[in-house]
């Protein structure tokens, strides 16, 4: 493996949902860019098509390293190093991330959807923990949290079934799904989805339709107003994206937003995150009087 970590491909503004957005407060937005910045260079690592199995793990070994200020090659962990430091916070996320990108590395198949929620337990519930960690949320938002994060991410292994298994042998489809609509990992190679392998990939989106469902009730929790509108609009996005993906074929059309749907459908999501705030508000006060 080559002694310098290439900076990540991709940066916060291409991804499909928004990060340290405008909604966030300035003083939050860095901590948020330096963790976003570090997980996303490790994730390059783990999604490398040509670094071998125990190569990738050398690698995030030496993001670990950085993090913890043990080694300092990684020139992209130092900022979030320094943030965490400054805001006594621990590393205990970032670490969590880095661990399902261990299992990337190495687990080419999820043999159901409890095993796909196991990885998304430390691929994508620690990002949005460590976001309302940021805000001083309350750990009673996490079930919430970790619903609406497992849900984005299944959402990309969708989208991207098709790249994933032509690129890199990786499918996070559940092959017990798979199985019951007598498909295979094999059919992701086709230009088009076939009948089967469509009606697996739907399920799929249906089952994540519910984790949506769940994670939309996160933006009323939080106490943060920014933040609340800005998980709102998270939601508003998921659940366009999971309604689309029970429609199309990810194989052969396009399921992403274009930047003027990305726009309105930030505006209606924040408009969402003002409404569940007014119904949360009475009914919070209801609670509060009857625990007097």
């Amino acid at each position: 493996m080559n002694d310098v970590i290439q900076p990540a491909t991709k940066t916060h503004r291409d991804e499909n949902f928004p990060v340290a957005s405008a909604l966030i407060a300035r003083q939050h937005r860095p901590i948020v860019l330096a963790f976003y910045n570090f997980v996303r260079a490790a994730d390059d690592i783990a999604d490398s098509p040509t670094l071998t199995p125990d190569e990738k793990i050398a690698g995030l070994d030496r993001f670990e390293a950085s993090l913890l200020g043990k080694d300092d090659t990684i020139s992209v962990a130092a900022p979030l190093r320094a943030a965490l430091a400054q805001r006594k916070m621990s590393a205990r996320h970032p670490l969590d991330v880095l661990y399902a990108f261990r299992m990337d590395a190495t687990k080419k198949r999820y043999a159901d959807f409890d095993e796909l929620m196991h990885y998304c337990a430390y691929s994508a519930a620690p990002v949005g923990r460590f976001v309302l960690d940021v805000h001083g949320e309350n750990e009673t938002t996490w079930p919430a949290n970790d619903a609406l994060c497992s849900a984005l991410q299944i959402i990309n292994h969708i989208q991207d079934c098709g790249a994933d298994y032509r690129n890199l042998d990786r499918v996070y489809i559940p092959q017990d799904s798979m199985a019951r609509h007598a498909t295979d990992v094999t059919a992701l190679a086709a230009p088009k989805a076939s009948p089967n392998m469509q009606a697996c990939l739907h399920e799929l989106a249906i089952r994540t339709q519910k984790l949506v469902a769940e994670g939309r009730k996160l933006s009323p929790q939080v106490k943060d107003l920014r933040l609340g509108l800005e998980t709102a609009v998270i939601g508003r996005l998921a659940q366009t994206l999971v309604t689309l993906l029970q429609k199309r074929d990810p194989l052969s059309q396009k399921v992403h937003l274009s930047k003027p749907e990305f726009l309105a459908l930030t505006l209606i999501g924040i408009g969402d995150g003002f409404i569940g705030r007014a119904k949360g508000a009475p009914a919070a006060a209801a609670t509060q009087a009857r625990r007097a």
